[in-house]
């Protein structure tokens, strides 16, 4: 076993939950402009989604998901719903995709990993089979 140590400095805690939001927002920007711009402010140029039902590599893969996403569901908003757990340079979540102000759609939690840059590039989304309150189909 290696012993090596990591001496990239661990991001604060308020800059970790600033880049998750960010990233956040970028699941509610419906302009393909703008979300391209947050984006590459927010999301390293490696980036690297998956979560059960999707995946992309890179920006433009990233951008096209959240069309799909949200041509599938319009109006939905994607918010954050619990503190950001920051571990060196690792940060845990939980967020829920729904109307506003009604129950949520779809929930779940998703782990990523920040560049050296501060920018998300690693998130992958755990998403339940059934979220509670949700309708079932």
């Amino acid at each position: 076993m290696s012993n090596t140590t990591n001496t990239a400095p661990q991001p604060s805690l308020d800059a970790a939950t600033s880049a998750v939001d960010a990233y956040l927002a970028t699941w509610n920007e419906t302009d393909s402009t703008a979300r391209a711009e947050r984006c590459s402010a927010s999301l390293g140029d490696d980036i690297w989604y998956r979560d059960s039902m999707l995946e992309a590599d890179g920006l433009e893969a990233y951008g096209e998901m959240i069309a799909a996403v949200q041509a599938q569901f319009p109006g939905f908003e994607m918010r954050r719903t619990s503190d950001v757990d920051l571990h060196h340079d690792v940060v845990r979540f939980e967020w829920a995709l729904g109307l506003p102000g009604e129950d949520p759609a779809i929930a779940g939690l998703d782990v990523a990993k920040l560049d050296d840059g501060g920018k998300l590039h690693r998130i992958i989304g755990f998403v339940p089979a059934r979220t509670p309150g949700a309708v079932a189909e």
